[in-house]
């Protein structure tokens, strides 16, 4: 059987959410789908990681973020109030649902097909608000070694490198974070990075002078200009970078230990269902073209909400959940029919 509902919201992160209570406000009859739980990229990110902004700029559909230290809030925390808000608000969200096509019917309405535990699902829907977020997949190396079992792209517990050599490679936030952590954890800590030297615009400003200190003090060993070129059991051959990132060819590359590897290089967004519905994208990151004032696409009727319009950012991140909070009204509205006017000088998200 195929259900009918006038929207669909895939996506379950912090603004499809949001997004899903202005709509039950508003009487407007939708379907919110995840591939996985509620937050779920949330879900990866380290045990105890503080997020670099504020409770207030994290705080959902009206309802305020408290923590007992009036501080940054974990993960943690910030997981119990996304479903906090979903009870409070009585939402229906269906998780570990994935959509695996999403076509444009000749009428104009959408249709789309999801696989969850019980089988396929079948939606007609008027409205697709592509809600996915950015980060869906690790950008890989493609590396000799990249694919065992001692290596990783995602920082999960400090505590899983107790007493062993591990090497970290990256030098923003995650890879910054991770050193610090594990090496206070009891882990022997090497950070390679292809650059000179972190970035303080996107380091979070109480990590840089840790991470500082701790290399000072010789309790981090840090090797600027530097990335992996294979990866063995125990052992990583890493090459020296111009620091630019690119490798100097002729140069004699050095050999560590390494019982674990961190490979925190960043992340890349999936464009299958942009694909799947015909949304242009554009630029090196893959952007999705869409119009700042309704967040409507180009393809009439689909729009992107959240961090989901970043496509796949060559850098670093510059969409994040606290600016997406404005793409609620202004989706709300162009489904109303009606249209939000942007603040003097804003022309894009």
């Amino acid at each position: 059987m195929t259900e009918k509902h006038q929207v669909a919201i895939i996506g379950a992160g912090p603004i499809g959410l949001e997004l899903a209570v202005a709509f039950k406000q508003s009487g407007i009859d939708y379907i919110q789908l995840d591939a996985g739980q509620i937050g779920s990229t949330i879900a990866w990110y380290p045990v105890q990681m503080l997020f670099h902004s504020s409770s207030d700029r994290l705080g959902l559909a009206g309802v305020p973020i408290q923590t007992s230290t009036q501080q940054k809030i974990t993960r943690e925390e910030y997981l119990a109030y996304l479903r906090a808000l979903v009870m409070q608000f009585g939402l229906q969200v269906r998780s570990y649902e994935r959509v695996t096509r999403a076509t444009r019917l000749p009428g104009g309405e959408f249709e789309l097909v999801t696989h969850a535990v019980d089988g396929e699902h079948r939606y007609h829907v008027d409205h697709v608000v592509l809600a996915i977020g950015a980060f869906h997949a690790p950008r890989l190396l493609d590396i000799p070694g990249e694919e065992m079992a001692h290596v990783s792209h995602y920082f999960h517990d400090p505590h899983t490198y107790f007493g062993k050599k591990l090497l970290i490679v990256g030098g923003r936030n995650s890879s910054v974070e991770a050193a610090v952590r594990c090496q206070r954890a009891g882990a022997d800590v090497t950070l390679s990075y292809r650059r000179d030297d972190f970035d303080p615009k996107v380091v979070k400003f109480w990590l840089l002078p840790e991470v500082r200190a701790q290399i000072r003090d010789g309790l981090i060993r840090y090797l600027p200009r530097t990335t992996p070129i294979e990866i063995g059991n125990g052992t990583a051959l890493l090459a020296p970078t111009d620091g630019r990132g690119a490798v100097i060819t002729d140069a004699v590359p050095m050999e560590i230990d390494a019982d674990f590897v961190l490979l925190l290089t960043g992340y890349r967004q999936d464009p299958t269902l942009f694909d799947q519905l015909g949304v242009e994208l554009r630029g090196n990151d893959r952007q999705p073209v869409h119009d700042p004032e309704t967040m409507e696409t180009n393809v009439p009727g689909v729009f992107v909400a959240g961090t989901a319009v970043a496509g796949t950012p060559p850098r670093k991140v510059t969409v994040i959940v606290e600016t997406c909070h404005v793409h609620v009204p202004r989706i709300l509205a162009a489904i109303q029919g009606k249209r939000v006017a942007l603040p003097d000088g804003e022309v894009d998200d």
